[in-house]
């Protein structure tokens, strides 16, 4: 009885969660860190007053650099090239122009079903922290449109577009190089007693099905336990770590996680305790910045950037971790 009450209090609770991203176009996630690569999924509820969606059209903003839309079955892609406000330093190289709008056309989303359309791209190092970044997205149906195009910021507008807060970032940030260059760019994030600091990641070759994902974790408090984690660019995380039986090194998951026992420190890193991120949807890029989401049993969950650095990151010799 008390397993069906939980459950059907789950369920209450994710379709109150999801009634208002159903509601307008809106972003999957509204935050990223500037100088970071960011992964804009434009989330689509529903048509044009009940008809079809055929046509969706995304304008991208100034500040959001590099960027490139993803394929998707059935729809044609096209993009509109145009020049930068402002250059933008892609690993040395200038870039003055680049994509300004995507749109995807010639497939129907019917007005009762939902759908992402992504757009991979990086947040300018130099956007100031606290500047919102749009994306205003246009339907089009056989018989009229659906517009999320202001972007004033007003909360009472009909029609807010999708919209990115920029946080704080520094410089430098996504073009790092070395062994923890990368790893140091981001300060440490505070989660109740918990200070997670040098969190980093290494580059992928194309088509790798994993990475591993390395931070510390300082307890200045009771005794806690990181019990998940989950990344937008992998299909599955798990914690893991790296143990000697008898004369061999083997890794395998901590189904139970981490224990982070009361005032001490415990160190994710190359050959010991880690993250492992599976089934990639896309590789990890040197010098960019992903996310990942940690879940801890008392002090919650918390969103952690992990700058990717070179594939032999952190390395030690016999770490046994180089390419997973």
């Amino acid at each position: 009885m008390q397993n069906h009450v939980f459950g059907a209090l789950c369920a209450t609770l994710l379709g109150l969660a999801a009634g208002p991203a159903l509601s307008h176009a809106t972003l999957e996630r509204s935050e990223a860190p500037a100088g970071a690569a960011y992964r804009a999924v434009i989330r689509i509820g529903h048509g044009c007053d009940g008809q079809a969606t055929h046509t969706l059209r995304v304008e991208l903003p100034e500040g959001f650099y590099n960027a490139k839309p993803m394929p998707k079955a059935g729809w044609v892609l096209e993009t509109v090239k145009g020049p930068y406000a402002q250059p933008f330093d892609n690993h040395g190289t200038q870039m003055t122009e680049g994509t300004r709008e995507v749109i995807w056309s010639g497939d129907e989303l019917q007005d009762d079903w939902y759908d992402e359309f992504v757009i991979r791209g990086t947040v300018g190092a130099d956007v100031a922290p606290g500047t919102v970044l749009y994306f205003p997205t246009v339907q089009e149906c056989a018989d009229g449109k659906a517009d999320w195009t202001d972007v004033s910021g007003s909360k009472e507008v009909p029609n807010p577009a999708p919209g990115l807060t920029v946080a704080a970032g520094k410089a430098g940030h996504g073009h790092g190089h070395g062994d923890h260059a990368a790893a140091n760019s981001a300060g440490p994030v505070i989660l109740g007693d918990l200070t997670l600091d040098g969190g980093f990641s290494r580059a992928t070759p194309p088509g790798a099905p994993v990475a591993g994902g390395f931070l510390t974790i300082a307890n200045g408090g009771a005794e806690d336990r990181l019990v998940a984690a989950s990344a937008d660019f992998a299909g599955r995380t798990e914690i893991h770590e790296m143990a000697m039986e008898g004369e061999v090194m083997r890794m395998r998951e901590l189904p139970e996680g981490l224990p982070i026992p009361a005032g001490g420190t415990v160190e994710l890193k190359p050959g010991g305790y880690h993250l492992m991120f599976m089934e990639l949807k896309q590789p990890l890029v040197e010098g960019e910045t992903v996310n990942v989401t940690l879940s801890f049993e008392k002090a919650g969950e918390v969103s952690l950037p992990l700058a990717v650095g070179p594939r032999n990151a952190g390395a030690q010799k016999g770490d046994g971790h180089g390419g997973h």
